[in-house]
């Protein structure tokens, strides 16, 4: 029976939506993360009965059809980039962004890859770099024993070095915006890579073009709500059972079918 297939391809689908809802909650804590949702399309239908075919010579049109589907499909799973909150940690090299932008993340084969985490760290040159020690661009290296690092919201980072009360300036960060952030390729990592679906990266300043402004002493939070998740997770689980069902009743219509032959 058409109903075993058709109950199964439901099954797939709220068992990979599963999937995506046990990721979001399990990444509930995690800096930047950016909840993702399972879109479907029902599948192509068995058109017993076209709408609009002629049903006599005088012309008669039929106003409904017989059409049969054929279960459902996954199409995608795209991370909404909606802002996250703001948690404030007190630590100087701790910038969230307020905005659309990313930070720009060389890795070491020297390609680039874009994170919404901003809880940097120095490296043994003092440089600023990621958890995993990416170079965080454009290189910012801070001199050893300086005091006083403040990350201003248009990007600049300056210090007090050794010996001086005046701020030096050593350089400024910038951000990356995407025309379709959704496109973003995710690493893993907190990181995510363009791809042709992204568009070129743009890069430029801090509070420009709505990149976004930057907060020193704070971290953006998973866009993760545990409410919506579960009700989400409910509604699966059920759909989930009732497509069970629906295989249980086919089968034993089959069953009697079958019986009935005998």
């Amino acid at each position: 029976m058409r109903a075993l297939l058709t109950a199964a391809t439901g099954m797939m689908a709220m068992e990979l939506n599963v999937q995506v809802i046990s990721n979001n909650l399990a990444n509930m804590t995690t800096t930047g993360y950016k909840r993702q949702r399972v879109e479907f399309q029902d599948l192509l239908y068995d058109h017993v009965s076209r709408i609009g075919t002629q049903t006599s010579t005088q012309g008669n049109i039929l106003p409904v059809g017989i059409d049969i589907g054929s279960g459902v499909k996954t199409v995608g799973t795209p991370r909404l980039m909606t802002q996250g909150t703001l948690l404030q940690t007190g630590g100087s090299l701790d910038v969230a962004i307020r905005g659309d932008g990313f930070f720009k993340i060389q890795l070491p084969d020297g390609t680039f890859a874009y994170s919404r985490d901003g809880s940097f760290q120095m490296d043994q040159q003092g440089r600023i770099v990621t958890a995993q020690g990416n170079l965080v661009q454009p290189s910012i290296t801070i001199p050893p024993n300086s005091t006083g690092l403040t990350i201003s919201p248009q990007g600049q980072v300056s210090v007090i070095p050794q010996g001086s009360t005046t701020p030096t300036v050593l350089g400024q960060l910038i951000l990356t915006r995407f025309i379709n952030q959704a496109g973003l390729l995710s690493i893993g990592d907190n990181m995510y890579t363009e791809t042709p679906a992204s568009g070129t990266p743009q890069d430029g300043l801090p509070a420009t073009d709505g990149a976004g402004d930057l907060q020193q002493g704070s971290l953006e939070q998973s866009n993760v709500d545990s409410v919506t998740e579960i009700t989400n997770l409910i509604a699966a689980q059920r759909a989930y059972e009732m497509n069970s069902k629906v295989i249980t009743a086919a089968d034993q219509m089959l069953s009697t079918a079958s019986n009935l032959m005998h």
